[in-house]
């Protein structure tokens, strides 16, 4: 007579729960990194943006012999930001959830002494877009 031996072909529930908990728990740790990260890129892509944007109206200053209260417009600065008229108008904060937003709904432009200002992730958040 022979004995027959069991040999499992598969993976027990113990197992498979052990799995799904590592799993679990690295997702844990990973998604908070991943959104730190996401928003930190926002910020700097952003401040990248307002400084282009800060370096084109001294630009158009200098060329046009403008005092530092002299107001500036987009159009004004277009040319120096080297984009078309449409593309300019597209520029927008990354951090904005709105699907319409544009320059003008993002950014804030005064005068030649003022740096601009990002409207969406401005100095009220966590995280403030801000020149320095």
């Amino acid at each position: 007579m022979q004995i027959q031996r069991f040999s499992p072909k598969g993976f027990t529930l113990v197992e498979i729960m052990i799995v799904v908990a590592i799993i679990g728990l690295l997702a844990t740790i990973a998604i908070p990194n991943f959104l730190r990260a996401r928003t930190t890129s926002q910020q700097n892509t952003c401040i990248n943006n307002l400084r282009q944007i800060d370096g084109a109206i001294q630009q158009w200053a200098l060329e046009n012999k403008a005092g530092p209260s002299n107001a500036v417009t987009v159009d004004d600065i277009q040319g120096y930001l080297g984009r078309s008229t449409t593309a300019i108008k597209v520029l927008a904060c990354p951090a904005a959830t709105a699907s319409g937003t544009n320059f003008s709904s993002s950014y804030e432009i005064n005068t030649v002494q003022d740096a601009p200002i990002c409207r969406i992730g401005g100095a009220y958040t966590i995280q403030p877009h801000l020149l320095h």
